[in-house]
This record gives C-alpha cells, sequence and structure tokens, in this order.
C-alpha cells in the first residue's frame, strides 16, 4: 500500500532533487497547494497572489516510514524560517506539511519533539495542513535538477541538500 504527503520546505526542486535518492519513494510530483486561485502558473505562485505553497508530492511505500521522511525533511530545509529558504523569499516558500488527517497527530508530535530537544535555535513555524488541491508544476519543473545540474542556482543551493543528505541519511538513498 501506498502512502502520499506533501511536503513545501523551499523551492520544489530542492525537496524534489533530495527525495529523488531516497529508497521508498515511489514517484516525486512539484507542483502547487494551499493557495486560493484555481490552476495557478508558476508565474503567478511567484509574484505571491495566490497564497500556494510550492510543494513536492511524495508517494512512497512501506520501504520508508513517516518518521524517516520527516527527519530528512527537518534537516534539509530551515522549518524556523518564515516565508523563505535562504535567497528564496515569498509566502511561496513557506515551510508547509500537508497530509492526511490520519497521519497530522504524529507529525504535530514529531515537530513537538524536536521543539524539546532545542535543535534549532528558533521557534518551529512549519504549518502542518490537511492536503488541499494540488496543482502539478509545469513540465520544465519536473527533474530540474538532474535537467540542469550546472545551473549556478542547483550548485549553490540543491548540491549542499545532497551533500547533507548523503552524509546524515546513507543507509536511506540510493544513488
Amino acid at each position: 500500500m501506498n502512502n502520499s504527503i506533501y511536503l513545501g520546505g523551499g523551492c520544489f526542486w530542492c525537496i524534489e532533487s533530495v527525495y529523488k535518492k531516497v529508497n521508498g519513494i515511489i514517484s516525486i510530483s512539484p507542483g502547487y497547494m494551499g493557495g486560493d486561485t484555481h490552476n495557478p502558473t508558476y508565474e503567478e505562485v511567484c509574484e505571491g497572489y495566490t497564497n500556494h505553497v510550492e510543494v513536492v508530492k511524495l508517494d512512497y511505500n512501506e520501504i520508508i516510514t513517516l518518521d524517516q521522511i520527516l527527519n530528512i525533511f527537518f534537516t534539509v530545509h530551515d522549518p524556523t524560517s518564515i516565508n523563505r529558504q535562504g535567497a528564496d523569499v515569498g509566502t511561496q516558500y513557506r515551510s508547509a506539511i500537508f497530509c492526511k488527517p490520519d497521519d497530522r497527530s504524529f507529525i504535530v508530535n514529531f515537530i513537538q519533539e524536536l521543539e524539546s530537544q532545542s535543535i534549532f535555535s528558533d521557534k518551529i513555524v512549519t504549518e502542518v495542513n490537511d492536503i488541499q488541491k494540488f496543482y502539478i508544476a509545469e513540465d520544465y519543473h519536473h527533474d530540474y535538477f538532474t535537467k540542469n545540474p550546472e545551473n549556478a542556482y542547483c550548485q549553490a543551493v540543491i548540491s549542499p541538500k545532497l551533500n547533507k543528505l548523503r552524509s546524515l541519511f546513507s543507509e536511506l538513498i540510493s544513488e
């Protein structure tokens, strides 16, 4: 049986690139969720008027647990940063999780446990929401890092996240 979760942790190119390497993730789709506009475009989302979050839809199987997915997520992005990840600024880059109602309490407890461990110097601001209408991103956003590895953004932002993934979660990845 497969499960789905939608993660927003800055630019969807970054989150997609990380989870493409993780065993148990069976499909990944970048897109938009949580906004007010029907069928938004990338340009509309980037303007900041739709209130959508850039997310990736992860479909996963029993090879990986929700706990492991969340550990990776909270390691490869800054969950304490409001409406930004590094130089990417705007509500579309906010830290957000969209999940099934059955997973909500587990995720909220996971975040509370992180907070109690004082891993982060600031409060975690990650939103936890029920799944809403998902709008798949335009084709050129899919598999962006693989298609554009020499792109300056990819080198400066995505490559360090992949290195962190390899360093901290080597048992969960395949190259």
